[in-house]
């Protein structure tokens, strides 16, 4: 299959840069394809630590351009994004052999006025009570804020925008092979569910592949790799609730390092994460012994209730490819910790354009998206300006979630109550657009479990590119977390009848 016109733009990686970057490029009117191997944000993307932040230990290694604009750009996705971006209490419990008071209030005080401070409170100096989580030794402390945020979710959405803005959006298509003749890429992808292979045309191509930015560069396009990155791995652990309140913990350990303790999903509590270098096939990251027994130390160095393995319900590695080191040494070499998470991008137009993406955190996607289109801005004339700052995301239209739950009560009262406040925090606005026109639960059909109905399901098909379990139960919801072995096997055989229709129903018109 071949098509017949150019596109102004492809971009390759379905993760949050990529996402971002094609929501962006399609709303200045450019014509544009994304293609992810996978599924959305099957990646990094979704195995982060779920915050949208400035980075308050980065200002131990003075990167104070990156705290700012991510500041400034947490206060951009709160406004973007009410329903999965929410602002989150941070507590820090002090240890006075580790850092200073006064290192912390300046820590602090900088955090508070480095960037803009619309919706969220100052930080400020705490004591913890006796009857509180944490052990009777730890007295005093600070807490300050950030904001949680639905990762995989917050690439969905932005893959949704673009899509609104008329792009073309496919998953399970992998790049293979990429030549540029005449100032124009000629790109083929191999589908992964057919067997069959694709050849597009675009004038520019933007390579956005987070960890496999080199391996793409090397192979399909057989370019040589302008930057040197390190791969850092990621992990997190997954426990029932630690504690009943709202707030997060940053806990400092001994080694220098922190770790999150985030109430996570409802009925749980995200603890995360490590760092370690890595090398090999990002894909084949998975957490070890070593790392679990790691955070469940850190954790019980500070909390009341113990942890042991047994407690741990769920679990994920993530491999970031971090660019730059201090001093300019060997990233290879530098310790992962301090690898700065600022983004590099890399404009080749020997024979067409070519933008390569090193880097980058979920915070500064947005930014990160608008210097991409600032590079390419010389070859399409046509493109219209920054717009993205001020546009909500689907489902983001809203004032405030309290006024969205009222009004969504008032016009569903038959919604079951846990069911509406997952959909408030997963689809904002859009939750008429799931509803459609049932007048009742019982019109929502087959009940796969907790919540999870035919009706949501079909829409996640439809309107999310979700095809497995997995796309749904770990990154358009956390349902994984609660479904059993035998409710995830009737949403499996649903989902493979829908995939043998489709896929038939798809030979067919191609024969």
């Amino acid at each position: 299959m071949t098509d017949s016109k150019p596109l102004d733009l492809v971009i390759i990686g379905g993760g949050i840069n990529g996402a971002g970057i094609a929501a962006d490029a399609s709303g200045r009117g450019l014509a544009v394809a994304l293609y992810e191997m996978n599924d959305l944000a099957s990646a990094t993307s979704s195995a982060s630590t779920k915050l949208i932040h400035g980075g308050l230990r980065y200002l131990e290694n003075y990167e104070f351009a990156l705290v700012r604009k991510s500041l400034q750009e947490r206060e951009v996705l709160l406004a973007k994004a009410p329903h999965i971006i929410r602002p989150l209490a941070l507590r820090l419990p002090h240890r006075q052999f580790l850092r200073p008071k006064w290192m912390i209030r300046l820590g602090l005080f900088l955090y508070d006025f480095l960037g803009k401070r619309v919706t969220l409170p100052r930080s400020r100096k705490i004591s913890f009570s006796q009857d509180g989580p944490l052990q009777a030794s730890f007295k005093d402390g600070f807490e300050y804020y950030d904001a949680k945020v639905d990762d995989s979710r917050l690439v969905i959405l932005n893959a949704r925008q673009a899509q609104d803005n008329g792009a073309a959006i496919h998953t399970r298509m992998e790049c293979v092979s990429a030549i540029a003749t005449g100032g124009v890429w000629e790109l083929v992808f191999l589908n992964h569910l057919t067997g069959q292979q694709s050849k597009i045309h675009a004038r520019a191509v933007v390579n956005a592949t987070g960890p496999w930015v080199s391996q793409l560069l090397s192979g399909s396009f057989s370019q040589a790799d302008t930057h040197q990155i390190t791969l850092v791995k990621g992990c997190h652990i997954i426990v029932p609730n630690l504690y009943s309140s709202s707030e997060a913990y940053f806990l400092q350990n001994d080694d220098g390092r922190v770790v999150f303790v985030i109430p996570y999903a409802q009925d749980f509590t995200l603890i995360g994460t490590t760092e370690v270098n890595f090398q090999g096939d990002p894909a084949s990251a998975v957490i070890s012994d070593q790392e679990v027994d790691y955070l469940i130390d850190v954790v019980n160095t500070h909390f009341k209730k113990t942890l042991t393995k047994q407690d741990v319900v769920h679990h994920f590695a993530g491999v970031r490819p971090l660019v730059g080191a201090e001093n300019g040494e060997n990233t290879k070499s530098a310790v992962a910790g301090k690898i700065s998470r600022d983004y590099r991008l890399h404009l080749n137009i020997d024979e067409a354009p070519l933008v390569s993406v090193y880097g980058g955190k979920i915070t500064t996607y947005r930014l990160l998206a608008e210097q991409t289109m600032a590079l390419l801005k010389p070859f399409f004339t046509q493109m219209t300006d920054d717009w993205t700052e001020q546009a909500a995301l689907p489902g983001g239209d809203f004032s405030d979630v309290t006024s969205l739950r009222v009004k969504m009560i008032a016009d569903y009262p038959w919604m079951p109550a846990k069911i509406l406040e997952r959909w408030l925090e997963s689809y904002g606005s859009l939750i008429p657009q799931l509803i459609n026109t049932a007048q009742a639960v019982a019109d929502f059909g087959v009940h796969f479990g907790h919540g999870l109905y035919q009706q949501e399901v079909d829409y996640l098909k439809e309107c999310e590119w979700a095809l497995t379990p997995e796309d749904i139960l770990w990154r358009r919801s956390k349902l994984g977390l609660i479904f059993s072995s035998r409710e995830c096997k009737n949403l499996q055989d649903y989902l493979q009848q829908g995939l043998q229709y489709s896929n038939d129903n798809r030979l067919h018109q191609t024969a």
